[in-house]
């Protein structure tokens, strides 16, 4: 197996938290701002430790990028997703985030030249109709504002893996990260309300160390062995993850159309696991 899909694999369970942990914050009657401001701010501090003992520098000729990358992938993402979120369901903000791979693939191909395999169609198409399976779409008609959101939210979320793969070229990603949490929080502060109950704090820590500080690293790590399409494919394990942590926490039950659709998402995987060993061995 390819140590970049294992990375990956595992930054996707670490973002399968995201919903555990926006359920739990909102109880706390926080908006989506607040939470996100210092989801960044938290992983931007663990970040700023973490490279400054690896001997990093600034490189201030790739600030105007890293503004650039920031707003998109850190201000915009997060906002579009925790707000879907909140006015609608997780399941549903879940399946509009998932749109990303189709973004991915396109924007794989045009820019990196990426081919669009017929295994690698197969395997986008297989995660696509798990997906659906797997997530509640009652919602779709019924909120155009949580559906606009939703795709844009997948949208922003493809602008990540395509960014992150020009970031990695030049730095490493531990530094990438770093550039891109620190201009999101500076995005998000004008907005947000630093007043936060003390009941809170653990829960803003786990949101920034897991699906952020920890999920990001090994993606980018991951990126610089997988092509963004595989990996966004890949990271559609994602809701499967989620969905496991809500039953285990919650006591949420999964239906049977979920399973199988769980059962898809992971096909998927395999298959591109499978392709990429042929290719090895050729």
């Amino acid at each position: 197996m390819k140590r970049g899909y294992f990375l990956v694999f595992l930054a996707a369970s670490m973002w399968g938290t995201l919903g555990i942990f926006a359920k739990l914050l909102y109880q706390f009657n926080l908006d989506p701002f607040t939470i996100t401001f210092y989801r960044a701010l938290i992983a931007f501090s663990l970040l700023l430790v973490y490279n400054y003992s690896n001997g990093f520098q600034i490189k201030r000729y790739r600030l105007p990028f890293y503004a650039f990358y920031g707003f998109f992938a850190v201000f915009l993402f997060y906002i579009l997703y925790f707000y879907t979120v909140k006015i609608s369901s997780v399941s549903f903000a879940v399946l509009l985030l998932y749109s990303a791979p189709i973004y991915s693939t396109i924007l794989g191909y045009l820019l990196f030249k990426e081919k669009i395999t017929t295994t690698k169609l197969l395997a986008l198409l297989m995660a696509i109709f798990g997906i659906l399976l797997v997530v509640n779409l009652d919602h779709w008609n019924g909120n155009k504002i949580a559906t606009v959101l939703g795709l844009l939210s997948g949208l922003t979320y493809a602008l990540y893996g395509i960014l992150a793969k020009i970031a990695v070229k030049s730095e490493r990603p531990e530094e990438a990260l770093l550039y891109t949490i620190g201009f999101g929080a500076l995005f998000l502060a004008p907005f947000s309300n630093f007043k936060v109950p003390y009941e809170s704090i653990p829960y803003l820590f786990g949101l920034a160390f897991f699906p952020t500080f920890l999920g990001y690293i090994l993606y980018n790590r991951a990126l610089q062995e997988v092509e963004v399409s595989k990996a966004s494919i890949i990271s559609t394990i994602e809701p499967v993850v989620a969905l496991i942590l809500a039953y285990l926490i919650f006591h949420e039950v999964l239906t049977p159309k979920q399973i199988i659709g769980a059962v898809f998402i992971i096909l998927g995987s395999l298959i591109l696991h499978i392709e990429e060993k042929e290719k090895d061995q050729t």
